[in-house]
């Protein structure tokens, strides 16, 4: 399991126009896009995905994405889902569940296996009582709330919730990536590696040690990945 923190994926221009955004939204019951498990434990608000808003925000946040390395190396993408928007209210909240394996997108209607979840907070941490989103694996639990602008990334099969926002309001962007590693044991071994061998290389540069270690990054890529 991985649980990773990613932040400032999103410049501050960006996070003032999409917080600007987001304040006029029109929003809809997230009820509507839940499967029937989940329509029993979800409680929020979220963006209609035809919307212009959330299309300008999508494209926002996937041209974000592009440009981080280490979401990059942690979901190694094959397929990533138009990302959406939800808004958490007083009262509202989302109990345990995990997400559907199969998704479709709602703009694609690509049909996408959820491998790797990922929640960018639009709202400061200070804005909102409550609301922190937790994940339960072998090692406990984690309870994560990020600064605007800061990603989590984990894995699908994860158990996790939203506990209930006391007052103020949460929002954040979801989606999901289809990797081209399926495995989450897999995954994390090739991320750290990666970032060895990029903490290396900063220090003694390309010698032959680290042009060995990076072959076996690619031939473990290579022989795990689907495309």
């Amino acid at each position: 399991m991985m649980l990773l923190h990613i932040p400032e994926v999103l410049t501050a221009e960006e996070l003032a126009h999409a917080r600007m955004l987001l304040a006029n939204a029109q929003w809809q019951d997230g009820r509507a896009t839940a499967g029937p498990q989940a329509q029993e434990v979800k409680k929020n608000l979220q963006l209609p995905v035809q919307g212009d808003a959330a299309r300008e925000l999508a494209t926002l946040v996937q041209t974000a994405l592009t440009r981080s390395p280490l979401f990059m190396s942690a979901a190694l993408p094959k397929v990533t889902m138009t990302p959406m928007f939800n808004c958490y209210q007083s009262g509202m909240t989302y109990g345990n569940h995990v997400d559907n394996a199969i998704r479709i997108d709602p703009l694609t209607r690509q049909y996408v296996r959820t491998d790797v979840s990922s929640t960018l907070f639009f709202s400061q941490p200070d804005e909102y009582e409550g609301g922190e989103l937790v994940v339960e694996d072998t090692y406990g639990l984690h309870s994560v709330k990020l600064a605007a602008g800061d990603m989590i990334v984990y894995p699908s099969t994860s158990l996790h919730r939203v506990e209930p926002v006391r007052s103020g309001a949460r929002i954040a962007s979801f989606f999901w990536t289809q990797s081209m590693v399926r495995s989450d044991q897999q995954r994390a071994m090739l991320f750290n590696l990666d970032m060895a061998i990029i903490a290396l290389r900063q220090r003694v540069g390309d010698n032959p040690e680290v042009v060995s270690l990076t072959a076996m990054y690619h031939n473990l890529l290579r022989m795990w990945g689907e495309i």
